[in-house]
């Protein structure tokens, strides 16, 4: 395989274990409490239309991303705990079992959902929208754009750095890096294993963090047009226009992880060094969940993974 050979497949770090993402199957490996590896592998969706028009794809794609890694991840939270002592329910929790049951769980995941949702928008958009507009009338018009920016990035920094100071972030950044190398070793035609893979580094232009870096920048200069009458007002404006944002920034990180020069290598810069907050060096045993997700998803007819 050329050593400039560039795949599609992705991926996600998920507790104890990785999940990757290939043009037909999509594989999860995760490590269970007594030490082995269980990998499930399923089909992947037909691509429909949409998921070839430009711009419009991006905002699908993230959708279902965000919908089959949230998932993913639940169930990895699953299989890593099977079997293990759980602490006595409490007598609220008993109830609440005995009158909702299999509802209670899915209740619980969609609360959870709506609330990560309501905090992202809080604090990305409303934030610092709101403490912006305080310095209306003294700020140049033309710098709150850009200081909203920044205040956005900010907030985003501190809040991946302070989340990767607990331990089992610090386990899930790991995994993140074990992605990430392993797929650095595919493209470089490789055989995938650990020795091999450990030589790679753990940053990698398509990724989830640079996307997010490059859709915060690109906020900057589309929200820009976005009036600052009223912080809620500009909010609500904000998330009309997100899908123009996402759309513009997968096309961006598309480019990112199928060509490599001058202009690739700047919009890929800032995600690249945000990395280092994102991911950590693996070991073994998460380099092992890597290469079985891996593997599981690699078609059978070569190339047909190229972007």
């Amino acid at each position: 395989m050329s050593k400039n050979f560039k795949t599609s497949i992705g991926g996600q770090a998920l507790i104890e274990g990785v999940m990757m993402r290939g043009p037909r199957k999509t594989a999860m490996s995760v490590r269970k409490p007594g030490g082995e590896l269980q990998t499930d592998i399923w089909d992947n969706k037909p691509a429909r239309i949409w998921n070839k028009l430009p711009i419009v794809r991006g905002v699908v794609n993230m959708v279902t991303s965000l919908v089959v890694g949230y998932r993913c991840l639940m169930k990895s939270a699953e299989i890593s705990t099977e079997g293990m002592e759980e602490e006595e329910p409490s007598k609220l929790e008993k109830w609440l079992e005995e009158k909702l049951g299999d509802k209670l769980m899915k209740g619980a995941m969609v609360i959870a959902s709506v609330l990560g949702v309501l905090l992202a928008v809080l604090l990305f958009m409303y934030l610092p929208a709101w403490l912006v507009g305080l310095g209306e009338g003294v700020l140049p018009h033309w710098s709150m754009s850009l200081i909203e920016g920044l205040i956005k990035i900010g907030v985003f920094l501190l809040y991946m750095g302070l989340i990767g100071l607990m331990p089992d972030m610090r386990r899930l950044y790991q995994y993140h890096g074990a992605e990430h190398k392993t797929i650095a070793c595919y493209e470089a035609g490789e055989e995938l294993t650990p020795e091999n893979i450990r030589k790679y580094p753990r940053f990698h232009p398509r990724c989830g963090t640079s996307f997010i870096v490059i859709a915060l920048i690109l906020g900057i200069l589309i929200f820009s047009v976005v009036t600052w009458s009223n912080a809620l007002v500009r909010t609500l404006l904000k998330l009309c226009l997100l899908p123009i944002v996402v759309g513009i920034a997968y096309e961006l990180i598309k480019l990112a992880g199928r060509y490599d020069n001058l202009f690739t290598r700047i919009i890929s810069f800032p995600g690249l060094k945000i990395q280092h907050l994102t991911t950590r060096e693996p070991d073994d045993s998460m380099i092992e969940a890597a290469i079985a997700s891996m593997e599981a998803v690699i078609p059978e007819n070569e190339g047909e993974d190229r972007w």
